[in-house]
This record gives structure tokens, C-alpha cells and sequence, in this order.
């Protein structure tokens, strides 16, 4: 599931390949693996506390695993439930934070990635779940079925402002994941991590998130016959931006894994992409001057914005076949209109200022695109309040000698 939620069987053997379809890319998915809460937090806190941590995070696991990470509603519920009572569990007035040893594996293989006894980490992981089951769903928003069997797939402008939204979101999550709990985690348990869960990484999925964002903005504002060049213009540049900061992250946290090849191959895609956009837009914003040299740069960029959309088509084909293979979408948004238009517009452009090309040949010079201050961010993540079941005043808690505590669990261990 390492790439998305909406899967399509292709192939006509018995056996079928499912290959997933990616609009907005979903890093490979951590869920929470079995942990044994019961034995260290006996006779510390209610015995129905416990019960209930133990019980909400064994749902996420069931949920989880049952449904492949699909059930995205179930699951942000349940992990939004969970929250409340494991932020008990990180306040130092509790003396809990490093009692309890939390497993979490990869979704798609089972493999367990971390074990750390640290619930800061639990909240870092739990925070991190919520942001990519958002990025999920968006994904999915952005992937409708076609139940008329026409073979036109058409996804509603409510359903791009939502993933927008999503997108945000998903945003929002990881800055707090980066600015706000790796602040709590000490060094030698950060270097434990592997390297998609270090700041880097996780910077760089914020940052995609918003160039994804910006994507779909621009496509609407592609379709709208209100939206202006200089609009369209500054999205595409704004996305270029993005998808620019993203891949310098990822590729400085030196992601060398499947998922993280696969990662920089979208990164890449859609930066040529943007690119391609951000160039035909100046393009047809300075073929407006009257000057013979506002027409020769205007070629440049269109013969360039050409360029860029020939490379951004191999590296689609790249990131498609990079492991875990995917499939990329029908054309979308600003792509499906810029597809056709970029080849037309350079042609037909080059061909009607070709005398200009041969005697300004010293103003044939690719310009610098604007640079404009970004206009997304991501939604401000807040941390739901404790529970009211860690109000010390209300606790009943059958005593038990610290040295019974560890007697018992000594005694267990030797069971096992």
C-alpha cells in the first residue's frame, strides 16, 4: 500500500496483479504493532485506564491489518480516540514516559521498524498514521470509479477542494510531528529511526503536500474562465517552488531505500511538470509586450516549457515502474489542457517569430521565472485535550510495592 489507496486489477490470469493508481503519493504506511501495556503499568495507574489504552490501540491494530489500511474513517477515528489517553502517558508529573516498549511495523510487508520504549514516540507515530491516512484520502478523492462504464472519470470540483483540505491537514500533522515532538525524543532514540521518519523526510512530505495542494488549485484554476495568466502564472510557480524545497529535503536525508527512490521519482515528475506550466504561462504573459524582444523570450519559454514536458513524461514512466510499481492517472488538471497546448503553442509560436529568432539572436536567453511568496500552509495541528480519566483525584488504585511490581513481571518474563 506503499503509494496510495485505489487499486485496479489488471491482468487475465487467475491470479490477478493489483496495481495501485497515484494522484497524491502516500509514503509507505507504519501502523502499530501488538505491545504489551498491561505488565508495566500495573498497579501505577486505574486498572481500567490501562484497559482502555490497551483496547483502543489493539483496535487500531485490528482495524489496520483487517483492512489494509482502507478503512481511513474507522481508523482516524480510532486513533483521534486513543489520543486523548496516551498524551497521559508523556507528562513527566505521571513518571510513565519510558515504561512502556511501542511496536510499530510496516504495513505492507509486517516488518517491524521501531520498538522504543519512549510515548513520545507512540505519539509521534500515532500523529505521523493520521497524516498519511489524510494524504490517503485524498488520493482516493482524486481517483473516482467509473460506474457508467464509459470510460470517463470525472472528479468533482467539491472533491478537489477537499483533498485540498486533506492535504493541509496531512501538512499540518507532520510540522507538528517535526517542530513540536522530536523536541522530546532524545538523540540516541532519533538515530534509531530509520531514515523516512528523520526531520528531513518528514519536512519534505509536508512541503509535497503542498505543492499537491497547489497542483489541484492550479487545475481549477484552469478550468475556471474567471482565473487570469498572472493567476495561473503564480500557482504554477508556487508548485514549482514546493516540489523544489521537497526534493532537497528528501534527497538530503539521504533516502537510499525502495520507498525512497520511488518518493524522488514523483518529486521529480512533478517538479517538471510545474516547470513546464510555470514557463508556457510567463511565456503567453510576455508575448503580450509589443517590443520584438518580449516576442523572442516569449519563444523561449515556450520551446522550453516544450522541453520540460517531454522529460516530465519519461519521468512519469520512471516513477511508474520504480518498485513498488504504480500506475499514474488519466491526464488531470492543468496537465490534461497543458499537454496538448505546450506543443501547439511552441510550434505555432516559433514558426511565427522565427525571423525574430535569427536576428535577436543575442536575446535568445531563457528568463528567470517571478519568485512569489507562497500562499498555502499547512493547517495549524493541536493536540486534543488529556482525558479526564488521568485526574489523580479520582484514582482508586489497588497498592502494590514497587517490589511486587517488578517480582511479578520477572516471574512473567520467565513463563513466556
Amino acid at each position: 500500500m506503499g503509494c496510495g489507496a485505489s487499486i485496479y486489477a489488471v491482468g487475465k490470469r487467475k491470479k490477478k496483479t493489483n496495481i495501485p493508481e497515484v494522484v497524491v503519493y502516500v509514503p509507505s504506511m507504519r501502523i502499530p504493532a501488538q505491545s504489551d501495556l498491561q505488565r508495566p503499568l500495573r498497579g501505577l495507574i486505574p486498572h481500567d485506564l490501562v484497559d482502555r489504552l490497551g483496547c483502543l490501540r489493539n483496535q487500531i491494530v485490528l482495524v489496520a491489518e483487517d483492512t489494509g489500511g482502507s478503512a481511513v474513517a474507522e481508523l482516524r477515528r480510532a486513533l483521534e480516540e486513543y489520543l486523548p489517553l496516551l498524551i497521559g502517558l508523556t507528562k513527566k508529573e505521571h513518571g510513565l514516559e519510558d515504561l512502556v516498549e511501542f511496536k510499530w511495523k510496516n504495513l505492507e510487508d509486517g516488518r517491524l521498524e521501531n520498538s522504543v520504549a519512549n510515548s513520545w514516540f507512540e505519539l509521534l507515530s500515532v500523529i505521523h498514521m493520521l497524516a498519511m491516512l489524510h494524504l490517503s484520502e485524498a488520493n482516493s478523492l482524486m481517483i473516482p470509479k467509473d460506474h457508467s462504464g464509459s470510460g470517463i472519470r470525472v472528479v468533482s470540483s467539491d472533491c478537489k477542494r477537499d483533498s485540498v483540505d486533506l492535504l493541509l491537514k496531512a501538512s499540518g500533522c507532520l510540522v507538528f510531528c517535526v517542530h513540536e515532538i522530536m523536541a522530546h525524543l532524545p538523540p540516541d532514540i532519533k538515530k534509531k529511526f530509520s531514515r523516512d521518519f528523520q526531520d528531513g523526510a518528514l519536512e519534505a512530505i509536508s512541503i509535497q503536500a503542498l505543492g499537491q495542494g497547489t497542483e489541484i488549485q492550479l487545475g481549477l484554476a484552469v478550468e475556471s474562465q474567471k482565473a487570469s495568466l498572472s493567476v495561473k502564472r503564480r500557482l504554477a510557480c508556487e508548485q514549482l517552488i514546493y516540489f523544489g524545497q521537497a526534493y532537497h529535503f528528501l534527497s538530503e536525508s539521504g533516502m537510499s531505500n525502495m520507498h525512497g527512490k520511488k518518493h524522488l521519482c514523483f518529486i521529480k515528475w512533478k517538479f517538471l511538470e510545474a516547470k513546464a506550466a510555470a514557463y508556457y504561462y510567463h511565456g503567453l504573459i510576455l508575448d503580450k509586450g509589443t517590443e520584438p524582444a518580449c516576442h523572442v523570450t516569449a519563444v523561449c519559454c515556450f520551446l522550453a516549457a516544450d522541453g520540460l514536458l517531454s522529460e516530465s513524461k519519461k519521468a512519469c514512466f520512471t516513477f511508474c515502474l520504480t518498485a513498488p510499481v504504480t500506475r499514474s492517472p488519466p491526464l488531470w488538471g492543468a496537465m490534461k489542457h497543458l499537454t496538448q497546448k505546450i506543443p501547439e503553442v511552441a510550434a505555432r509560436k516559433s514558426q511565427m517569430y522565427g525571423y525574430l529568432l535569427e536576428e535577436e539572436k543575442a536575446l535568445q536567453a531563457l528568463p528567470d521565472l517571478p519568485d512569489f511568496q507562497l500562499s498555502l500552509a499547512p493547517d495549524d495541528y493541536i493536540l486534543p485535550e488529556i482525558d479526564s480519566a488521568w485526574d489523580r483525584s479520582k484514582w482508586e488504585i489497588q497498592s502494590q510495592p514497587l517490589k511486587e511490581h517488578l517480582e511479578d513481571s520477572e516471574d512473567e518474563a520467565e513463563t513466556e
